[in-house]
């Protein structure tokens, strides 16, 4: 019995090692493949990125998924209506209350800065990889799919 409690404590030691290498190299490719094209995420783009994929919602709900205050939200999303990325709006539930929308400019914006780094990552993919590696990372990405939770 203690072979196998072993063998399990080795195995536990694995996966840690793999989650806090998979961790690292996630992060260091985000933060080198933003820094390279200028599309470093910031609070007001990760806020677009949650207005464009769950619709308009209140500066109090902003706040609340992006775990932030609601006097630092008012902010990002004051900031991002100077820019003309979203819009406030009466919202119809609660009088008092105002919903912010992702605009088409701040759509134009994340696309933008999307095909940016796609553009990077190809270069990379073709300058970097051989047809094995190619093959090797595509297999790779149900995988990473479904650690994400987000199957595509």
């Amino acid at each position: 019995m203690s072979r196998q409690m072993g063998e399990a404590d080795e195995a536990s030691d694995d996966v840690a090692e793999l989650a806090e290498g998979l961790r690292q190299s996630v992060s260091a490719f985000v933060r080198a493949v933003g820094n390279r094209t200028g599309t470093v995420k910031s609070a007001q783009s990760e806020t677009l990125d949650l207005l464009e994929n769950l619709g308009s919602m209140n500066v109090a709900a902003l706040a609340d998924r992006r775990g932030v205050t609601h006097q630092t939200m008012r902010l990002i999303v004051a900031g991002l209506e100077a820019q003309g990325s979203v819009r406030q709006l009466a919202d119809p539930a609660d009088r008092r209350s105002k919903l912010v929308s992702i605009t088409s400019e701040g759509r134009l914006a994340l696309f933008q800065a999307r095909a940016n780094r796609a553009v990077h990552i190809a270069d990379a993919i073709r300058g970097l990889l051989s047809p094995e590696e190619r093959k090797q990372l595509k297999a790779a990405i149900p995988i990473l799919d479904r650690l994400s939770g987000e199957p595509k």
